[in-house]
């Protein structure tokens, strides 16, 4: 008799892009970049890091997000759980250091908390727990906005002294390279939005094949330099640990105060989701610029979270959209339809772009 195949659990969703992040740190391993071929590849990621970002400056749309203003008092809370809260929690972690987490660890979770809030994967999560779907696009895309300024400026406070301190030079780095870049795809977004909409699926793989030249230059320069005997396998595990109780008290923050905050059940969905998470494709670019040769080990416990956020909130998601059955859907709420939901689903699984 057939057995049937084993399959993965359906709440366990397998993001194939971290698995290609993965696959992307053992090549640096195993065959990292060195010497003239190590200047090639810095130069090829310094290109990418600033396509990546003149893209998100031409896709992000002005209009929409000056649109999502009338909901001023969700995307005021969302941006406080990402750019305050957040950092607050990763500086009361330094009492973990260094019984619990290596320096170079602890600099990489306090990095974490500093990145905006992810966009597709809170849209995604959003909609399938029937939430407020237009005020995750908005939220998402303010806080991606108000990142490219605040992550750096924040990194630069709070940083100082543990590897990344906000020199001129650092300074001068984030301008050409994330900055002036963002502003140019804003300003030609009116002629180039077209083409960008009619090559959406091929400039996706643009956008993540730039991610993952960025994670192969990091982590080879910090092979070269030996910085991963720096980490064992139990920090590793303490890392994780510690990252676990970071997502539980931000997801219980976001749902508790969206709560007692009045906001409606759609809303609190947006909120829970939006101001919980953090944004992969966003963090990498950054901290290449910021740490340089030590951007590899800085941005593990971001690549860690990043996964970590997915599996937990798809369940959660899961658990608001069977609640959400059980009660009538409030006309002019937000929230997604079945349809949608199912699209999103279908984002969660394929990967997570932000």
């Amino acid at each position: 008799m057939r057995r049937p195949v084993p399959k993965l659990p359906s709440w366990l969703p397998v993001d194939g892009y971290i698995l290609a992040l993965v696959g992307t740190v053992a090549l640096a391993a195993l065959l990292p970049a060195r010497g003239p071929s190590a200047t090639v590849a810095e130069g090829a990621s310094t290109g990418a890091v600033a396509l990546l970002f003149f893209l998100y400056g031409a896709r992000l749309s002005t209009g929409e997000a000056m649109a999502g203003l009338r909901h001023w008092r969700l995307h005021l809370t969302v941006l406080a759980c990402t750019f305050v809260l957040f950092p607050v929690l990763g500086l009361a972690a330094r009492g973990l250091v260094p019984s619990v987490l290596t320096p170079a660890l602890y600099t990489g979770l306090l990095f974490l908390c500093l990145v905006p809030s992810t966009v597709q994967s809170s849209i995604a999560f959003t909609s399938l727990a029937r939430g407020n779907v237009a005020a995750a696009i908005c939220a998402g895309s303010f806080s991606s906005l108000v990142g490219i300024v605040v992550t750096p400026l924040l990194a630069g406070l709070v940083l100082h002294g543990d590897g990344g301190g906000f020199s001129a030079d650092s300074l001068l780095s984030i301008v050409g390279r994330l900055l002036l870049p963002f502003v140019a795809g804003q300003l030609l977004r009116r002629w180039v939005s077209g083409f960008l909409l009619r090559h959406k699926k091929v400039l996706g793989y643009v956008d993540r094949g730039s991610i993952l030249l960025v994670v192969y230059t990091a982590f080879s320069a910090g092979m070269v330099q030996g910085i991963w005997h720096q980490v064992s396998t139990l920090r590793l595990l303490c890392l994780l640990g510690v990252e676990a109780v970071l997502l539980a008290v931000m997801l219980t923050v976001t749902s508790y105060c969206s709560k007692r905050l009045g906001f409606p059940r759609a809303d609190r969905i947006a909120i829970t989701f939006a101001g919980s998470k953090k944004s992969l494709a966003a963090g990498l670019p950054m901290a290449s610029v910021l740490f340089g040769a030590q951007a590899g080990l800085m941005v593990l416990p971001l690549m860690l979270f990043h996964q970590m956020q997915l599996m937990v909130c798809a369940v959660l998601a899961k658990r608001f959209a069977a609640a959400a059955a059980a009660e009538p859907v409030a006309t002019g709420s937000g929230a997604g339809s079945a349809g949608e939901a199912e699209a999103a689903a279908g984002v969660v699984v394929s990967g997570a772009r932000g």
